[in-house]
């Protein structure tokens, strides 16, 4: 692949003063014009293969004909409806979709506009659960250090990092715990060993808490911002029998590793472990529409309506269950499904983690479940791993680099020939900034 500078700053209009980045505008912002396949093409032509799936969005790739048909079809039949007066079929066969892909045990599924809204969604419908039980004091929600949960106040609130303190304080009753990761980095503590160390301490903090105020605990099963750090076998197991012992229900942030990502429908299922609640997004709707859901077990739903009939959950917000969304998403869940994506994934798997780990060598640890990998890079500088995506960047490869990892999450579409171009391309940039492979 030849080098792609980022698009230079004549292709941009000459006031950007009206819109306002989601990330610092710099010289590496790039101006998207187009897309096909793994593919993006910028504003000045130059084409950059995209190894992240946007963020963990684009399953399918950027021209997936079976949902952009379905979006097209529900425009010109129904854009939009009253949600005040009822809902859509879409939003209902795809809600069905959901829970048949799902662990056994779930049952239900409310349909919402992005993850950060589908965590809140699971923190209100964790207190009420507990209301109608009787335990109206069960409102405290525990999270992991170094999470990520989403941007909006609650869920930044669980978020557990400095860089979201500058908003000031967060939502009341939210207590940080530490993963295993962080166990084996901060404190040397063995990776056969972190596990169940830190679902003891998780414990001990609900006991030092009082079972009877600790509604959840919301949790990623692969940690995104932790350089994908992958729990051992036992954790997840040890983690519900915790909560289960104490009341607490255990929520799943699943807006990365579900829908596939980890080789199964949900990553509940790739650890055989399931919560009570699944909070679910990104790759649902292929990146065709704002799309998320919290899945959840019957015994949630029970507080909902009457067990076996329809349930409702408000307040709510006026595009949840879009008829467009609905339509994408219910396009994107049965083409996973028909398609045969699940061996797919696994075929991809087994074919690029070899060789991701042989172009990595000695200057980094790979951690992969799925087409989930992270890199973990060696020697400790604080920054290598913006540098390293930088570099890729520059050489047209696009991934997700920060502190000193970097994370890839290639489409489901991958050829072996693009994934080759992919590792190709990581190597030359690793050789540019970590130092030529020995």
């Amino acid at each position: 692949m030849t080098t792609a500078d980022p698009t230079p700053l004549s292709a941009w209009p000459t006031d950007l003063s009206a819109f306002c980045f989601e990330v610092p505008h710099s010289e590496q912002s790039l101006l998207f014009e187009s897309g096909k396949g793994i593919r993006l093409s910028d504003a000045a032509g130059r084409s950059y293969l995209d190894a992240l799936s946007g963020v963990f969005v684009t399953c399918f790739g950027y021209d997936c004909e079976p949902i952009v048909r379905a979006v097209t079809d529900q425009l010109r039949t129904l854009p939009f409806n009253p949600p005040l007066h009822g809902t859509n079929r879409a939003a209902l066969e795809l809600a069905r979709a959901l829970v048949d892909l799902a662990p056994p045990g779930i049952t239900a599924a409310k349909l919402v506009n992005g993850g950060s809204e589908s965590v809140e969604a699971a923190v209100r419908l964790a207190r009420l659960y507990h209301r109608s039980h009787g335990n109206p004091g069960k409102v405290k929600v525990l999270s992991y250090y170094h999470g990520y949960h989403g941007a909006t106040f609650g869920s930044l609130s669980l978020t557990g990092r400095p860089d979201v303190t500058r908003f000031g304080p967060g939502l009341p009753g939210v207590v940080h715990v530490w993963p295993p990761d962080c166990l084996e980095e901060f404190w040397d503590v063995p990776q056969e060993r972190s596990g169940a160390l830190a679902a003891a301490m998780i414990e001990r903090t609900i006991e030092a808490e009082g079972p009877d105020s600790v509604a959840a605990l919301v949790m990623e099963p692969v940690i995104h911002l932790r350089g994908m750090a992958i729990p051992s076998a036992d954790y997840l197991t040890r983690v519900r029998e915790v909560c289960d012992r104490h009341g607490v229900l255990l929520v799943f942030d699943e807006i990365v590793t579900g829908f596939g990502r980890t080789g199964a429908p949900f990553a509940a299922q790739t650890f055989g472990v399931t919560p009570d609640i699944l909070c679910v997004g990104k790759g649902i709707s292929g990146g065709y529409a704002p799309l998320a859901a919290v899945l959840m077990a019957e015994h949630l739903a029970a507080v909902l309506g009457e067990s076996g009939g329809p349930t409702s959950f408000a307040p709510s917000h006026t595009y949840a269950a879009n008829p467009l969304a609905s339509a994408a998403g219910l396009a994107a869940v049965t083409h996973f499904r028909e398609g045969g994506y699940p061996d797919r994934i696994r075929e991809l798997s087994g074919y690029l983690g070899p060789r991701l780990r042989d172009v990595v060598g000695e200057r980094g640890t790979v951690r992969a479940v799925g087409l989930l990998y992270g890199v973990k890079l060696a020697g400790g500088a604080a920054d290598v791993g913006e540098r390293l995506a930088a570099a890729c960047l520059r050489h047209g490869l696009i991934l997700r680099g920060q502190d000193d990892w970097v994370v890839l999450a290639p489409a489901f579409v991958t050829t072996t020939a693009e994934a080759d171009e992919i590792l190709h391309t990581l190597g030359e940039a690793l050789d540019e900034v970590c130092g030529a492979h020995r």
